[in-house]
């Protein structure tokens, strides 16, 4: 073999080839942990992007607008959405792509505003949908005319301006939104430990109100401002004290459900509004797994036939349903009703605050008037400028003459200024003007006709004197800005109220009760089978796959719930009526996959649990056995699967229901068998009973080390001679280490009992 050659020189040694002495390492308290490195984190996520402020947008919203503003997009033609997207990037580094989807929401096509903010062209999606928009390359945009609205007196000193995240431009704080927009633009995010969600309030009722609470600070909005309205319309179930809460307190829920109308002639449903919260698709896959289950029974068919009108959701009908009762089901059983939560959570000054619709027009009005004062008062100084300005030139009118001859007969253009300041008696800032007339300009039916102005600026400087000094005033400026703005823009509400009682809940008929037989399988299969004649007879021939033996059969009710548990310490819930009724020479329902287990997850037992009463035993691999109220499992909500169902420190080798105790005498005898043979039996009165579901229990069997509890079984002793041989199994005191199974004892155990 070749010997490498070393190519290192001689005298020089590589950095990688150094031992280097480990870095020290100090020690850091949790506490201090948070507050250095979490903290700050958190409180980006709150204060610069999910949280809105009170002009109603986020930091990436407030952005991506500003941007198109100084893009000159107000006005004019369109241009590519992607340039938009990237010239953002000055003040949003955040990559284009989320820039992109932040500008989709705010389009006229994506309809997820009641009054967009940019007037799109192309495929921008749609709120009531999970259809895809189209790439930043293939749309276009620009400001829509509400936006004039939004950025009024932003040139003027309305808002403060700083420094883009490099110094590199200036960008505003937030916009001098002419409107509360906070509550007509619905808002969503979620922060670290808080979140909000504002739907959107109708502009006209907003505007009203606002005015209203200026004129009267104690006025009661709720006659105003009816309900939300939200974009994708549909009809809100009025209840006016949850509307008054949600008013006063930011938060509540509020039912809204779809609205539609019944085509006749053609037997069909046709949806043309929906819920805020959700989408097409999701209706649609809500009814068609009902239907699967049998529960829509008079529904033919459900596809989607949104086209370019907008939205329709096609409902077809079976012979003979009633529509009113059949939308009453889907209402209460699909997201054609669903419910918007309301968390008004607000930036006010920096800080998180959840505060109700009143609050959040009250603190708008206060910035609101704070922006207009800071306009009036820029306005005021460029009025004076120019009073001062005209009051030098109302000097140059007396001798027009001798300003041209100061003029003329200065050597050095330095001493113009100060020779016409002299000559006139003015300051520096009117010489200066005056010099920089035009030498065209320089006569008096130019210089009369400017100082005319000065009367209408003096009386204009009076009147923004005197508006500053009013802060009523003020509030009759912002409401005449109110009243235009409604006027423009305005548009009738899109959500229909409607009262509970115009939105009745049709009762279901009771559900018949009938006697069935449950049957479960060793390999998950469940059969449901009615009686014949009230009786099933044991020895009826079932079918089974190869290899497959039944583990439970009960006779009970079609009410009855039914548990299941897992190999994954969790617990599915169903009643006997949600399976088909089958026939003995059917293989029955795979469990794993009517009820939608895991991957890999299969049954382990299956109880019924008729009233809850009773507990549950469990036997572990590892020895121990643990007693748990059945009641543990019953729950409020109608919850189809319960994790954490029983503990995972063993893997579970038995588990059995054991009835309440009516007598001195155990319910149940358990004959436990290890791995090496041995055996014990235990009654139910032994099992220490805890009332945690995860609870592991006590040890029962004492096992060695690689050997473990292999089977459990009920034991029933019939009172035989043969039965006393098994007297030596039985144990007083636990755990014990068992007693080793004799062969008659096998053979006698396999024949009298139920495994």
């Amino acid at each position: 073999m070749t010997e490498k050659k070393n190519t290192r020189k001689k005298g020089k040694t590589k950095i990688s080839d150094e031992i280097l002495p480990p870095a020290p390492v100090e020690d850091q308290a949790i506490t201090d942990t948070l507050r250095i490195n979490y903290m700050p984190y958190a409180m980006s996520v709150i204060i610069s992007r999910a949280i809105p402020e009170i002009d109603g947008f986020k930091p990436s919203q407030r952005k991506l607008l500003y941007t198109m503003y100084d893009m000159g997009l107000m006005h004019g033609a369109r241009t590519k959405s992607a340039n938009v997207a990237g010239a953002t990037m000055h003040l949003h580094p955040h990559g284009d792509a989320s820039i992109y989807e932040t500008l989709v929401r705010l389009t006229k096509g994506n309809e997820s505003l009641l009054h967009p903010f940019i007037d799109s062209k192309g495929s921008f999606g749609k709120r009531y949908s999970n259809m895809a928009y189209a790439a930043a390359r293939y749309t276009e945009c620009k400001l829509d005319d509400i936006c004039e609205a939004i950025f009024g007196g932003i040139d003027r000193d309305a808002v403060d301006f700083v420094d883009n995240y490099d110094s590199t431009m200036k960008e505003p704080t937030l916009l001098p939104t002419a409107f509360p927009n906070i509550l007509v633009s619905a808002n969503m995010g979620i922060a670290v430990g808080m979140a909000t969600n504002i739907c959107s309030f109708n502009l006209a009722e907003i505007c009203d109100a606002t005015v209203e609470l200026m004129k009267n600070p104690e006025a009661d909005i709720i006659d105003i401002v009816k309900a939300p309205d939200f974009s994708t319309g549909g009809l809100l179930i009025y209840d006016r004290e949850q509307i008054q809460s949600i008013y006063e307190t930011g938060r509540g829920s509020l039912k809204v459900r779809a609205r539609y109308s019944y085509d006749k002639k053609e037997n069909c449903i046709e949806i043309s509004q929906i819920p805020y919260t959700t989408t097409v698709e999701a209706i649609i896959a809500k009814i068609a797994k009902s239907m699967k289950e049998g529960k829509f029974k008079e529904i033919s068919d459900v596809r989607d036939e949104t086209d370019l009108q907008g939205l329709k959701l096609a409902i077809d009908l079976k012979r003979g349903a009633e529509p009113e009762k059949l939308m009453a089901k889907l209402f209460r059983s699909t997201p054609l009703e669903d419910a918007f939560p309301c968390n008004f959570n607000v930036l006010i000054g920096g800080n998180p605050k959840t505060l109700g619709v009143r609050n959040i027009l009250n603190e708008w009005i206060a910035w609101r008037t704070e922006c207009v004062k800071r306009e009036m008062y820029f306005n005021l100084c460029r009025m004076e400028e120019k009073l001062h300005l005209l009051y030098g030139l109302k000097e140059l009118l007396l001798d027009i003459d001798k300003a041209i001859k100061i003029i003329r007969e200065t050597e050095s253009e330095k001493q113009v200024i100060p020779n016409l300041m002299k000559g006139f008696n003015i300051d520096e800032i009117q010489a200066e003007y005056i010099a920089e007339i035009k030498l065209r300009n320089l006569n008096r039916e130019y210089i009369l006709k400017r100082i005319s102005e000065t009367e209408k600026l003096e009386q204009e400087i009076a009147d923004t004197k005197d508006k500053l000094a009013s802060e009523k005033k003020i509030h009759a400026v912002i409401a005449k800005q109110l009243a235009d703005i409604k006027k423009k823009y305005a548009k009738p509400r899109k959500t229909q109220l409607i009262f509970p009682e115009d939105a009745p809940e049709f009762e279901e008929p009771a559900k018949e009760v009938y006697p069935v037989t449950v049957i479960m399988t060793n390999e998950g299969y469940f059969k449901k089978l009615i009686p014949y004649k009230g009786n099933l007879p044991q020895n009826s021939e079932q079918k089974l796959k190869d290899g497959d033996f039944i583990t439970v059969r009960e006779d009970t009710d079609s009410e009855c719930e039914l548990l299941f548990f897992t190999d994954k310490c969790q617990v599915y819930k169903a009643k006997a009526d949600d399976f088909e009724t089958l026939k003995p020479s059917m293989l029955g329902e795979y469990v794993p996959g009517k009820l939608g287990f895991d991957d890999g997850e299969n049954v382990v037992a299956m109880l019924l649990a008729r009233d809850y009463k009773g507990s549950v035993a469990f036997f572990f691999e590892n020895g121990k056995a643990v007693s748990v109220p059945l009641v543990s499992y019953a729950t409020k909500l109608n919850r189809k699967k319960l994790t954490n169902a029983y503990s995972d420190d063993s893997p579970a080798v038995g588990i059995f229901f054991i009835p309440e105790k009516e007598g001195k005498k155990p319910v149940y005898e358990f004959l436990l068998r290890s791995t090496q043979g041995k055996a014990i039996i235990m009654n139910s009165d032994q099992l220490a009973a805890k009332t945690t579901r995860t609870a592991s229990g006590v040890y029962v069997f004492t096992l060695k080390k690689n050997i473990k509890i292999e089977t459990v079984s009920i034991f029933t002793d019939d009172g035989s001679e043969e039965m006393k041989k098994f007297a030596k199994y039985r144990k007083s005191k636990l755990p014990s280490t068992g007693t080793l199974l004799e062969d008659y004892d096998i053979n006698a155990r396999q024949i009298k009992f139920d495994f």
